[in-house]
């Protein structure tokens, strides 16, 4: 089974893929337990891990100090839940949408048969934030992150109207939310099975927060954005007794990448996925990893490379855009019309084109 048709596993998801050559061999099959946590409306630029000095996330930057750290995991369309495949396999899952729910599925298990469990946190925009963590944030200025006039195809342009305030009141949610995630490894130490579970922390997308003077994810604006802000995610994956810790990979993954990893640890499926990575080692022989991430919201289409990201609208009717993520990563310049960048557009258009002539999922 490779990336394309197992999707997002328990969270499959419509929008980012790239096809892989099939496996020659299988890695070693290892059978955790495993937390996979799903965030709602959580861009990589506000975590604290990824270089965010004023929003406090000090409990996902611990699972990043214990485990591997993607810096370069994108995801453009919300997943659905689907863990059929782990369920069929022996293993005991559950979704869990609140602490209470995560004790309770926890203390449900039993000792010989591994769980998978989906814990969904909510969109800080839905969230009460503690009145600590609203005390917390009360002069931050929110200089670092920042934020741009209102947009003239700003979707919500009522929230621009105090994006300072609202950054303070996500801020404040956000590590709400945060304080309830130093809760998990208690519990799973309470019940001896922390050394053997698996941890991995990621988004269903990011959120603009007033960058480009939007506020919201790919659809803060009309038409939809491909913003590096809406689009690139957190992801980490935590197992210290497997996984080398203070690890960053700079590899391109995204949504469907997570989930063919997890089936090749545990035994469930076959094909060329990023496990490699985790563990600290190269592929095998004649397997190759694209540095591409490729994803679709309605008309709008991505092409992200390790270095250069296209977005076509209308399949190349427009308008369109191309940056170049190292040289302009706040994507301030569009170089789509502009010659000396025809090379890398012609190539990028090439592989969506590719891309939109497959099977998508």
């Amino acid at each position: 089974m490779n990336r394309r048709h197992f999707l997002f596993g328990t969270l499959a998801a419509p929008a980012l893929a790239a096809a892989r050559k099939p496996a020659q061999k299988q890695a070693a099959v290892e059978r955790p337990n495993i937390v996979l946590i799903v965030a709602q409306d959580l861009g990589a630029y506000m975590v604290g891990c990824y270089g965010n000095t004023e929003i406090h996330t000090p409990n996902i930057d611990r699972l990043a100090q214990t485990g591997v750290r993607f810096a370069a995991s994108f995801s453009c369309n919300a997943p659905t839940p689907d863990s059929g495949s782990f369920a069929a396999a022996g293993y005991n899952c559950g979704r869990a949408d609140s602490p209470a729910q995560i004790a309770d599925f926890l203390d449900a298990q039993a000792a010989a048969k591994p769980f998978f469990l989906t814990v969904v946190w909510p969109s800080p925009t839905a969230v009460a934030a503690a009145q600590k963590n609203v005390d917390l944030y009360a002069a931050t200025p929110f200089e670092s992150v920042g934020w741009e006039a209102t947009a003239s195809n700003a979707t919500h342009k009522d929230m621009m109207r105090d994006p300072r305030g609202g950054l303070r009141k996500y801020a404040a949610s956000l590590t709400t939310l945060d304080d309830q995630l130093a809760l998990l490894q208690p519990k799973l130490q309470q019940h001896g099975v922390l050394d053997n579970t698996l941890i991995i922390f990621t988004s269903t997308g990011g959120f603009l927060l007033g960058h480009h003077g939007l506020w919201g994810g790919v659809s803060a604006s009309h038409p939809p954005n491909m913003y590096d802000e809406a689009v690139k995610t957190p992801l980490i994956w935590c197992w210290p007794s497997r996984f080398p810790p203070q690890t960053v990979r700079n590899d391109v993954v995204n949504s469907y990448d997570l989930m063919p990893a997890l089936s090749e640890l545990a035994g469930l499926g076959q094909g060329v996925t990023y496990l490699p990575f985790v563990y600290g080692r190269n592929l095998p022989k004649k397997q190759r990893w694209t540095d591409l991430a490729l994803g679709r919201f309605e008309d709008t289409e991505m092409a992200r490379d390790d270095r250069y990201k296209l977005i076509l609208r209308g399949q190349g009717k427009g308008p369109n855009e191309l940056y170049d993520e190292i040289a302009d990563v706040r994507e301030f310049n569009n170089y789509f019309d502009d010659p000396r960048f025809a090379t890398k557009r012609e190539r990028l258009s090439g592989q969506l084109a590719a891309w939109r002539g497959t099977k998508r999922p």
